[in-house]
C-alpha cells in the first residue's frame, strides 16, 4: 500500500540489526504497482435515475459542499436509489484518505476487496434496528462501526426516524469533530469516522401523507408523533431537506436519461477545488467568521433575504444553512457573487423546515 518506499526484505530481527550495524545487507523489494481507482458501487450511475430533477439537483450541490442531506417522500420514489449515487460523483479521495479507510477496513476485519475499492467513497447503509455498538463501534475488544466505516465516505440512514433517538444523538460528535472516541475501563480508543450523511423519511407512518391521490389516512398527531421521531440535534446538522415525490409511471417512461455521474462528477470536483483554493475546506465546514466572509451579499440581496426569512419563519441556523448552500451552488456556477439566482434555489432545499416542526 506504500506508492514509494525504499523497502528490504529480512527473515528475522537479528537479521535487521545486522543490517542497521552495516554488518550485512538486505535484499531489495521490489515495489508494486500503483493501484488504480475502483468503481463506486459497481457503476451505479445517476444516469439510471429518471426523472426526479431537483432531487438529483440537491444530491450535486450536496456533493459539491459536502452537505449533509435528507430525502423526505413516500416508499418508492427512488430515495436509496438517489443516495447510493453519491459516491460515484464524489471527488476520488486523495491517497491519504484512501490508505486511511483501507485500514480502518482491515481493523474491521473486511479488507478482502480493498484493492478493488481503492480511492472509492465508501457507502455504507446500516439497518435502522442496528445498534448503538454497530453503528458507532464498540465491544470488549473495541471494533469500529459504520460510521467509522463510512469515513472518507457516506453514511445512508433510511427509514430516519425508525432509529432509536439515543443511537442518532451519539452521531453529533462524529459529525463535528470526525472522529469517535471509544472508552473502554483501562484505555480510550479513538477511530476516523468523518462521512457525509445522507438520511431518509417517509413524511408519515404509512408513507403517503401529502400525496395527491389521498391514500394517507394518518391522525395529525401520528404524523406529529412520528416526526417527532427524529432526533433534533441531528435535523440542525442537515443542509438540504428535499421532498422526492411520487412520479406517474407514464412520466417515468417518458422521461429522458439524466446527466452520468462522470459528468456531474467533473462540475463537483471543479467547485470543490473552488472552495479548498478559497477557504481551504468545503462549504459545509465554513466557520461563522468564514461564512460571514465568504457569503457576503449585496445591500439588496440582504434585504430581500432577510423578508423572505421572516415570511417563511425560518430561524437565524437556517439562514446561515442557506447562505452555505447559496455559496456552493455559485461555487457550481463558477460565480465569485452569490446571487439572487442562488438564493433563491438555497431557499428550496430548506422551505421543509416548517414542514417538519409542524
Amino acid at each position: 500500500m506504500c506508492s514509494a518506499a525504499d523497502a528490504r526484505a529480512a527473515k528475522s530481527l537479528l537479521e535487521v540489526t545486522a543490517y542497521l550495524h552495516g554488518q550485512s545487507r538486505l535484499s531489495d523489494v521490489q515495489a508494486s504497482q500503483p493501484l488504480t481507482t475502483g468503481q463506486a458501487q459497481d457503476s451505479a450511475d445517476l444516469a439510471d435515475v429518471r426523472g426526479q430533477a431537483q432531487a438529483r439537483r440537491a444530491l450535486e450541490i450536496a456533493a459539491a459542499g459536502a452537505h449533509n442531506l435528507l430525502f423526505i417522500g413516500p416508499p418508492g420514489t427512488g430515495k436509496t436509489m438517489l443516495a447510493s449515487r453519491l459516491p460515484g460523483i464524489l471527488p476520488p479521495m486523495e491517497e491519504e484518505e484512501a490508505l486511511v479507510a483501507a485500514s480502518v477496513s482491515s481493523i474491521a476485519g473486511q479488507s478482502a476487496d480493498w484493492q478493488k475499492q481503492w480511492r472509492v467513497r465508501p457507502f455504507r447503509a446500516p439497518h435502522h434496528t442496528a445498534s448503538g455498538v454497530a453503528l458507532v463501534g464498540g465491544g470488549t475488544v473495541p471494533r469500529p462501526g459504520e460510521i467509522s466505516l463510512a469515513h472518507g465516505g457516506v453514511l445512508f440512514l433510511d427509514e430516519l426516524p425508525e432509529y432509536s433517538r439515543k443511537v442518532l444523538d451519539v452521531l453529533r460528535e462524529p459529525l463535528e469533530s470526525g472522529r469517535i472516541v471509544i472508552s473502554r475501563a483501562s484505555r480510550s480508543i479513538t477511530f476516523p469516522s468523518r462521512f457525509q450523511l445522507i438520511a431518509a423519511m417517509n413524511p408519515c407512518p404509512c408513507g403517503y401523507f401529502g400525496d395527491a391521490s389521498g391514500r394517507c389516512r394518518c391522525s395529525s398527531e401520528q404524523i406529529r408523533r412520528y416526526q417527532g421521531q427524529t432526533s433534533g440535534p441531528l435535523l440542525d446538522r442537515i443542509d438540504l431537506h428535499v421532498e422526492v415525490p411520487p412520479m406517474p409511471p407514464a412520466l417515468l417512461q417518458q422521461a429522458p436519461p439524466g446527466e452520468s455521474s462522470a459528468t456531474v462528477q467533473q462540475r463537483v470536483i471543479a467547485a470543490r477545488q473552488r472552495q479548498l483554493d478559497r477557504q481551504g475546506c468545503t462549504n459545509a465546514a465554513l466557520s461563522g467568521n468564514q461564512r460571514d466572509e465568504v457569503c457576503r451579499l449585496t445591500i439588496e440581496d440582504q434585504n430581500w433575504l432577510m423578508t423572505a426569512i421572516e415570511h417563511l419563519q425560518l430561524s437565524a441556523r437556517g439562514f446561515h444553512r442557506i447562505l452555505k448552500i447559496a455559496r456552493t451552488i455559485a461555487d457550481l456556477d463558477g460565480a465569485e457573487q452569490i446571487g439572487r439566482a442562488h438564493l433563491m434555489e438555497a431557499m428550496g432545499y430548506r422551505t421543509l423546515d416548517r414542514y417538519l416542526q409542524s
